[in-house]
């Protein structure tokens, strides 16, 4: 089955390389540092490092408190954080600068992660949430380096294919692999596709230990006041292509029924900032860009958010919160953002990226669910005339937050004699 798996990865290479070439005839950070895909890149000096992977933005953010405390504890240890997307290894590198090495995670290829151990030389494997790629994990075991798949998750639907494929997964979970499961129903499904019983463990969510940048209430304070004073503030953080449309759409209800907002419109992909200002100017919305360093005025209806790493920055300067990639089947993004602001969080149907975290949110009382633009505008239009329903909802978001902390000491705790050995 392994066999077939690396003949498999080899013809679809040539294709993934093709779609990375093809963006970054647009948006050129696609071609930054390709090398790293085939496990090419600086060799890092000193001791053995600490390797955490983190495939995206979300996961990045996540992996924040973790890398910054492994850095306080393991003082003058080199940490390595890979990333699948650019937007992931940008996000990474805004936050760390040249504190800890950012690059690519290679293709699952057995020569590009024979290079990557070899430049790297990890003493530990971290992997955030699920990434089950057998070349990679097969090299950790060959090379008697431990793997720990940290808020590990596996999906009820997606357990199913795995379970197609048990031959290979079983082979790949059985290098002495550590499993911090997110919860008792993602240990139970790791188990049942070939993970070990006794190296299976529930630490719960790391995302709910984030810590957000210290100066990004104030920061968000200021930005109001520059942009809207006087005025309501909504924002759509993370949009996709076709969503802006329907936000657009909500924005121009809520202007119907007298709400006098500004929209801080955030896309989730700055290669399509271009493409969204194209949108507002086909649409004759007034708007100004973050970028341009333009103010907004009293006929300005939305502030295009275009820069990178100023998303919490943008929550804490609205009044209500969408989270946007769930009115499209994107699978929504994070939730625990606006809900660590204390704010009171709307999202759409499709949250399947994080489905417990939504949930959670949703049975709470603080995020509300709205199907379509119309439900949305309402949503936006009923918290934007009640401060206290906003304090409420907001509370509540900080509340459930409060509670679910405590997952980053209990993974902490599985990796100290880990790491130490």
């Amino acid at each position: 089955m392994r066999l077939l798996y690396i003949l498999i990865a080899y013809l679809l290479t040539p294709i993934a390389c093709s779609i990375l070439l093809w963006r970054g005839l647009r948006d050129r950070s696609y071609w930054e540092n390709f090398r790293e895909r085939f496990g090419f890149g600086s060799q890092v000096k000193g001791e053995r490092s600490i390797w955490v992977h983190a495939v995206s933005v979300g996961e990045v953010q996540a992996a924040v408190a973790l890398v910054q405390e492994l850095q306080r504890r393991y003082r003058g240890v080199p940490i390595v954080l890979t990333t699948v997307t650019t937007t992931g290894a940008q996000r990474a590198r805004a936050v760390f600068k040249d504190q800890v090495d950012v690059r690519f995670i290679p293709y699952d290829l057995p020569d590009a992660v024979w290079r990557f151990f070899n430049r790297v030389r990890p003493r530990i494997a971290i992997i955030l949430e699920t990434e089950l790629w057998p070349n990679l994990y097969a090299e950790c075991g060959r090379r008697r380096i431990p793997l720990v798949l940290a808020s590990a998750r596996i999906s009820p639907r997606s357990v199913g294919r795995y379970r197609m494929l048990a031959a290979l997964f079983r082979e790949t979970l059985s290098h002495g692999i550590m499993i911090a499961a997110q919860s008792t129903g993602d240990a139970e499904r790791f188990r049942s596709i070939g993970a070990s019983a006794e190296r299976t463990h529930v630490t719960g969510n790391i995302k709910f230990d984030l810590t957000l940048p210290a100066t990004a209430r104030e920061q968000g304070r200021a930005l109001r006041q520059q942009h809207a004073p006087t005025r309501p503030v909504w924002i759509a953080g993370s949009t996709h292509p076709g969503e802006e449309e329907l936000v657009l759409e909500a924005h121009r209800q809520l202007r119907a029924a007298g709400v006098d907002a500004l929209l801080i419109l955030v896309p989730r992909h700055p290669n399509r900032f271009d493409d969204v200002a194209q949108l507002l100017a086909r649409q004759g919305l007034p708007y100004v860009r973050r970028s341009s360093g333009a103010t907004a005025d009293a006929a300005t209806q939305v502030l295009l958010g275009d820069s990178l790493g100023e998303l919490v920055m943008f929550y804490a300067a609205g009044d209500v919160a969408f989270v946007a990639g769930s009115l499209v089947p994107i699978g929504g993004h994070n939730l625990l953002e606006p809900a660590a602001l204390g704010m009171p969080i709307v999202t759409g149907p499709h949250n399947f990226n994080s489905a417990d975290i939504a949930e959670l949110l949703i049975a709470a009382g603080a995020a509300q669910v709205v199907q379509d633009s119309t439900k949305l505008a309402e949503a936006v239009r009923d918290l934007l005339a009640d401060p206290a329903l906003r304090a409420k909802r907001g509370a509540i978001a900080l509340q459930t937050l409060d509670r679910n902390r405590g997952a980053l000491d209990r993974v902490l705790k599985l990796l100290e004699p880990v790491i130490r050995d």
